[in-house]
Formats: structure tokens, sequence, C-alpha cells
């Protein structure tokens, strides 16, 4: 299987289910909202799946892409994916394992743009979100894009605000900021 990016781009994806690429519509929605921004950014994609949203980035210019994923499977295209769009200015690291196991590497590490696509069902929402927040893994100016269940209410995070709101028919996004106030700390 395979589904293009921006540019015209084929990436490959796994057969199956075992990972649920983001729709076009979706990728198309977060890259305009979040026009003008990726150049030069640093890019965080958890849950990464065929690793499709951190492909867009490199394309759109991001400096850094990093993907967790916990399927070897999938981190093995990832890498494919990856390699065939990343430039000579660019770098991209891919951690396989949990989630949460893998956030507790990056400490200390800020990211521009945060994307987050667990699987619908997994319980994964609040406390990987909790994470990265604890961790401080969002630049101070930065966003996190939450991929859910419409009919999920999005967990409320100390010190973190909701910027915006999207429904694409059975898919729900969700963009967190940090509150202002802690901006001037």
């Amino acid at each position: 299987m395979s589904l293009r990016i921006y540019g015209n781009r084929l990436l490959k994806t796994l057969p199956g289910q075992e990972t649920r690429p983001t729709s076009a519509r979706v990728r198309e929605a977060v890259f305009n909202i979040w026009q003008g921004e990726i150049d030069n950014c640093r890019w965080l994609d958890l849950c990464a799946g065929s690793g499709s949203m951190g492909a867009e980035a490199l394309c759109r210019g991001a400096s850094l892409v990093v993907g967790i994923e916990q399927s070897s499977r999938a981190c093995a295209i990832i890498q494919q994916n990856w390699q065939q769009v990343v430039n000579n200015e660019q770098k991209f690291q891919i951690l396989r394992g949990n989630v949460l196991q893998q956030l507790k590497k990056l400490s200390g590490q800020k990211f521009n743009r945060i994307y987050f696509d667990p699987p619908y069902a997994s319980g994964l929402y609040e406390p990987v979100l909790e994470a990265i927040a604890h961790h401080q893994l969002l630049d101070r100016h930065g966003e996190i894009a939450v991929e859910h269940n419409p009919n999920l209410t999005p967990p409320e995070i100390q010190n973190w605000q909701i910027c915006h709101q999207k429904v694409y028919g059975n898919t729900a996004l969700t963009f967190y900021t940090i509150l202002d106030s802690q901006e001037s700390e």
C-alpha cells in the first residue's frame, strides 16, 4: 500500500489495520493551519504509524523530525519514507517502543510542532500529553495537534490552552499551546 504527500511524493504504508494513516484531508488541514510555521521547525511525531506527517514536515522544510512508534515493522517503513524525502540540511530520528518511555529520553529537548495520533481507544491521550508537559518538550511558542475521535472530550492539561478545534468527518483535531502567562516566565 502507498499514499501521496506534499510534492506528489509516494510513501509506503503497512498493509492491514496495524497503522491508520492520517487522511489526506486531515494532513492538508494541519499543514494549512500551521502554514509558515514548518520551515526550520523541530517536529515530534507521536504514534507515527507510516510516518506520513513527519514526511510532510520534512518536505515542507522542518530541520528535525523525531518519530516515536511502537511497531518495529512500522519503524522500518518510516525509515524508508523519511530517507527518501530528507535533504542534507535536515535530520530525523526514529525511536521504537512505548511512547511514554520514549518521551523520557527526549527530556530537555524542545519541539515547535508536535503531532499526536494514537489509536483512538488506546487510553494514551491524557498520560502522553501530561508527559509532554512534565518533560517540557513543547517550545513556549509551539503547538501540539492531537488527532482523535470527534466524540472524545480532549483532556485539560495544566498550563496549556486549547487554541483550535476542528472536525473532519470521523476525525477531530485539537490544538494546544502553552498559556500566555507561562510565556512570560
